[in-house]
């Protein structure tokens, strides 16, 4: 189907459009400009109608959606819908159906032109197929960067999970080595190196630590060495009770 339209010197600014659509730089030959747009999740007549390719002179489209037909064979590859819409520049929606295909992608892909009244033979397909590739690729490289912060996502949250386990296990500890060392100055106290009476001094509070500015690992290293400082406590009760008892 072709339409004939106002030849616009310049595409406008791609500002208006939505996040969703990813398009390529222009492609200047000859007074002949030619822009692509992708979308996954926009139909190519979407794209078709974008406001600032009215005024194109070809708006080709093509797109690649799974089929809802499901192969009978275990492990078969995805089947999908394709078509593609010419729209006066003939064979270049061919052109665009085998670029979705080789890069193996979903969704639709339209390339503009604004004819500038000078033909250019085969290699108007060389630049439909550029603009189109382009959209797309900027379109993987921004996903490939979503999935990039959705990981780093998980993982603060997964952080912010072990850090809290972390602080509350070392005030845990604090206190318990805090306890542990009055309870070993109570059973201390009288009994000398020589088993002379002496007096021990009960441990007094520390000003508790301030854990949230420490890195994970450093905590983590924390957590082991008041583990390491509890058993030593209680190996220091077991001996004197063990003293006492003699």
């Amino acid at each position: 189907m072709s339409r004939k339209r106002t030849l616009s010197p310049s595409p406008p600014p791609s500002a208006s459009l939505p996040l969703e659509i990813f398009r390529s730089a222009p492609i200047k030959d000859r007074s002949s400009i030619f822009v692509g747009a992708y979308s996954l999740s926009l139909s190519a007549k979407a794209l078709q109608g974008l406001p600032d390719f009215k005024s194109a002179s070809h708006r080709t489209a093509a797109w690649r959606r799974p089929s809802r037909q499901r192969s009978l064979l275990p492990g078969a590859e995805t089947l999908y819908d394709t078509g593609r819409d010419d729209d006066g520049e003939r064979y270049a929606g061919k052109r665009l159906e085998k670029v979705l295909e080789e890069m193996n992608v979903e969704g639709s892909v339209v390339v503009a032109r604004w004819y500038g009244g000078t033909l250019l033979g085969p290699v108007r397909f060389t630049h439909i197929e550029t603009c189109a590739k382009e959209a797309i690729r900027k379109w993987k490289a921004a996903a490939t960067e979503a999935g990039r912060e959705e990981v780093q996502k998980r993982q603060k949250i997964q952080d912010d999970v072990k850090r809290g386990h972390f602080e509350e296990s070392l005030r845990e500890r604090d206190q318990s080595i805090f306890v542990l060392r009055g309870l070993l100055a109570e059973k201390s106290r009288g009994l000398g190196n020589s088993g002379t009476v002496v007096e021990t001094a009960p441990p007094t509070p520390k000003k508790p630590v301030d854990y949230s500015s420490m890195p994970i690992e450093a905590l983590r290293r924390l957590d082991k060495a008041r583990d390491a400082t509890i058993a030593f406590i209680l190996k220091e009760i077991d001996e004197v009770e063990e003293h006492q008892k003699a």
